[in-house]
């Protein structure tokens, strides 16, 4: 049965790699840097506009959330890197959080949403989370973020720099999004869904 998007609750927000569900349900994560959007994108594919919380202080919290998604699948919200404020016990935090997530005994993880601004670009901080991926052999799609931003010839031109890195493998998916325009929505709940099964 296709799952119901707009029933979609926060189950479990962990600081700790033993508060994750072990319930076997398939898990399709967001991943990208402090202040990326994945908030903004849940908050829209959910149709909901102040679900998923907004931070004002972004890279503040090291904690997954984890979005129960019509009790068929979860939407993971992982913990937001390259946050520069942040204190070097912190990015252990986030480290150690994170690897837990993929590594972990019975770990369901089915697919990642890559964010990236597609403004800024791949970061080197992108850059290590795609080669991180790529390495475990984590299916995964890219989400270019804030499409609203630049204007025709700057997003042409930021796509083309996206497609051609080295970093992009050739079968990743990459979706222009944008969570003012609603722009990319159904394309980004297509793959998430999906990759959900």
């Amino acid at each position: 049965m296709k799952p119901n998007i707009a029933r979609t609750t926060l189950k479990v927000t962990a600081g700790l790699a033993s508060q994750f569900p072990a319930d076997g349900r398939p898990q399709v994560a967001l991943s990208g840097r402090s202040n990326v959007g994945k908030s903004s994108l849940i908050n829209t594919v959910i149709g909901r506009k102040h679900y998923a919380r907004v931070s004002q202080s972004p890279g503040k919290t090291v904690t997954i959330n984890f979005y129960d998604v019509d009790g068929q699948f979860y939407l993971v919200d992982l913990p937001g890197y390259g946050f520069a404020r942040r204190s070097p016990e912190e990015k252990r935090r986030w480290s150690a959080l994170t690897d837990s997530y993929f590594t972990r005994e019975g770990a369901s993880v089915t697919a990642v949403a890559q964010l990236v601004d597609l403004k800024v670009g791949l970061t080197r901080d992108d850059e290590t989370m795609l080669t991180y991926l790529a390495e475990r052999g984590v299916p995964h799609f890219i989400v270019a973020t804030k499409a609203d931003k630049p204007n025709k010839t700057e997003r042409a031109a930021a796509l083309e720099a996206l497609l051609s890195s080295p970093f992009v493998q050739k079968s990743s998916g990459v979706v222009l999004f944008s969570s003012l325009t609603g722009e990319g929505k159904d394309a980004v709940l297509k793959m998430i869904l999906d990759a959900a099964g």
